[in-house]
């Protein structure tokens, strides 16, 4: 397992192969990624601890609030962004393997 420190928290990638790559991703309280999207990568999230909002789309108004035990699938080309506005959050995300393809609309932390 290879531990990535991200400025809302980190990630723990614990499968990475030329198929499909797995990972935790742990977002401390108050804390967000960027809103982005991805041209190739497509992913599924799914909620171990903490209450995630899921923003979609280029603004905060379309929201979804996932609860441990809930998944969402996002599909390359989709707007959104991960925050953990009620506790930390812990969830896991498996994906097709381009890790890197990351395209940052907006970003707290001017990456």
């Amino acid at each position: 397992m290879r531990r990535v420190d991200k400025p809302w928290g980190h990630e723990e990638i614990w499968a990475q192969t030329t198929r499909y790559a797995g990972k935790f991703l742990i977002i401390r309280d108050g804390e967000m990624l960027s809103r982005q999207y991805h041209k190739v990568k497509e992913e599924t999230i799914f909620v171990l601890e903490g209450t995630l909002t899921l923003e979609l789309g280029r603004t905060p108004d379309c929201t979804e609030v996932l609860q441990p035990g809930q998944s969402w699938h996002i599909e390359p080309g989709v707007i959104h962004r991960f925050c953990a506005h009620h506790g930390d959050v812990r969830l896991v995300e498996v994906s097709t393997p381009e890790l890197d393809d990351v395209e940052r609309l907006e970003d707290k932390y001017s990456r």
